[in-house]
């Protein structure tokens, strides 16, 4: 879930950035209009006879949350989801992550608006494969995955996504409570700031909705999703302590491939286990048959390092949502170093 940007400003963009980016930021642009041009009224999707019974029922579930997280959680409505549109295919965008051969940080590319990210978005997945092999053919790691829901930070009326649809309901319900947090407060070139913040608005509103309109088969749903996320990024931390602690290592570079590919290779094993622990559920075979390298466990990180610091603030001032948000917007506008500091005090 990326606040994948292109925006309002994408024209500009064209104007602001080296020829070389034109062409990535064209498709942004096309891929972005053939959504909007494509969406459709919700209403008029619902009202639809040959609209699938279990279409119907999740986008009357999007149009509840999102109602719930304007009016209860007091969000910003930037207009997003009130249109839908069929994208057509198991992924609207695809990412692109690099990461050094022998390293776990990922490589940015830098825009405007967005900042700097440790990824590129493309609409095809085609553009995607092609420019990931240019990038492996320079010796980095590449990984490329699919994206089933993304924000605009309130630039344009994200319509909901058919992609978004394929989520059981307690992950659409997060999802939509998720990105309608991002406009709220966004730090150009901070993934981890921006994504802990997300996360934080989500698992409070999760509380509030389980709250008022949870059941138990919901709750125990959640339960299991989370707990295996939970189980299958420990499993990824693991990993990356294992081959950080071997990079940190002087080793000749042939030596330090083969003890890579030797940690690489466990760490397919003990995913082995734990799917066998879950009796088999294959929710993440995906996820390892992209491929494992730098890259993939570097696009798997922490981005939920703040997430204790977030939920902390958010307890000091009394659950006020709106008062967090401007908690959480004075502290982004600190330097980078003191964000995680300034989350900690009683008074930014």
């Amino acid at each position: 879930m990326k606040a994948w940007v292109l925006g309002a400003g994408g024209l500009l963009a064209l104007a602001l950035v080296g020829c070389g980016e034109v062409g990535y930021l064209t498709q942004a642009a096309a891929g972005q209009l053939d959504l909007l041009v494509r969406a459709r009224p919700v209403a008029e999707v619902l009202a639809d006879p040959a609209t699938p019974p279990e279409t119907r029922r999740q986008l009357a579930l999007v149009q509840q949350v999102r109602a719930f997280a304007v009016g209860e959680l007091g969000l910003p409505d930037r207009g997003a989801y009130r249109t839908y549109v069929d994208v057509g295919r198991p992924s609207v965008v695809w990412n692109v992550f690099r990461a050094p051969e022998f390293g776990l940080d990922l490589l940015t590319s830098c825009f405007p608006v967005a900042g700097c990210v440790g990824y590129r978005g493309y609409f095809r997945e085609a553009d995607a494969r092609a420019y990931a092999q240019t990038r492996r053919a320079a010796g980095e790691d590449v990984r490329v995955g699919g994206v089933t829901a993304y924000s605009t930070l309130g630039y344009l009326r994200d319509p909901v996504l058919s992609t978004m649809l394929a989520s059981p309901d307690p992950t659409l319900i997060r999802t939509v409570i998720h990105e309608l947090a991002h406009p709220a407060v966004y730090v150009p070139g901070d993934t981890v700031y921006n994504e802990s913040f997300a996360t934080a608005v989500e698992e409070e509103g999760w509380r509030r909705w389980m709250s008022a309109h949870g059941t138990p088969e919901l709750e125990a749903a959640d339960r299991t999703i989370r707990a295996r996320a939970r189980a299958f990024e420990a499993l990824l931390l693991a990993a990356r302590a294992e081959l950080q602690a071997l990079y940190a290592q002087p080793l000749a570079p042939q030596e330090r491939r083969t003890r890579k590919a030797a940690a690489l290779a466990g760490l397919q094993d003990r995913y082995a286990a734990l799917k066998a622990s879950w009796g088999g559920y294959g929710g993440y075979d995906a996820w390892f048959a992209a491929g494992v390298n730098n890259a993939a466990l570097a696009s798997a990180a922490a981005y939920a390092a703040l997430v204790p610091d977030f939920t902390a603030a958010l307890g000091r001032v009394g659950a006020d949502v709106p008062a967090f948000l401007a908690l959480a917007r004075a502290c982004g506008e600190r330097p980078p170093g003191e964000r995680a500091s300034c989350l900690r005090e009683e008074t930014p």
